[in-house]
């Protein structure tokens, strides 16, 4: 006996696509630039990924709403922090909308003066390649122009709506 069909989705924003996508589980990372005008920004994504290993480029996506659209489009660089699981709290931080994200952390300058968080578990810096819209978020295409990792610390999972800083059963 077959399944059921779903039902096709009314909208693309809708609820059911939003939670089936939820289920894919993926890691954090905290996305960094710093304006022409020497500010620095930053904020949470869980939406990273690499697209080539020859040249080396990545994706990430920011949503068209976002307050930081003029900063990472204007930008020549920018930094991937992937956080262990120890760094939930900043990854909270810098996914809210209110209060210094900035306010003690601890970052040094990195290729074009993005920011490289310490305690980070990978750090990509990427000179920004190229950024196009496709539905309510801008893709950003970076080139990996230097990275680091380390292998001491697990990984901080986004799954379900949640954060897990312990692995999945």
């Amino acid at each position: 006996m077959l399944a059921p069909t779903p039902p096709l989705l009314s909208e693309p924003g809708s609820r059911q696509f939003r939670s089936a996508m939820g289920m894919f589980a993926t890691g954090v990372a905290i996305v960094t630039v710093r304006t022409a005008t020497g500010e620095v920004a930053g904020l949470t994504v869980n939406s990273f990924n690499s697209v080539s290993m020859h040249p080396p480029l990545i994706v990430w996506s920011l949503a068209c709403r976002s307050h930081a659209v003029p900063a990472f489009s204007a930008a020549t660089h920018y930094a991937i922090n992937v956080l262990p699981a120890d760094q939930h709290a900043l990854a909270l931080r810098f996914a809210s909308s209110t209060g210094d994200r900035w306010q003690g952390v601890d970052w040094q300058p990195g290729l074009g003066g993005a920011p490289l968080l310490a305690g980070a578990l990978a750090q990509f810096e990427c000179a920004n390649q190229h950024h196009q819209l496709e539905g309510d978020h801008l893709l950003f295409i970076g080139r990996v122009e230097r990275c680091v990792h380390r292998s001491d610390a697990a990984p901080l999972v986004f799954h379900g709506g949640k954060f897990f800083t312990e692995p999945l059963a």
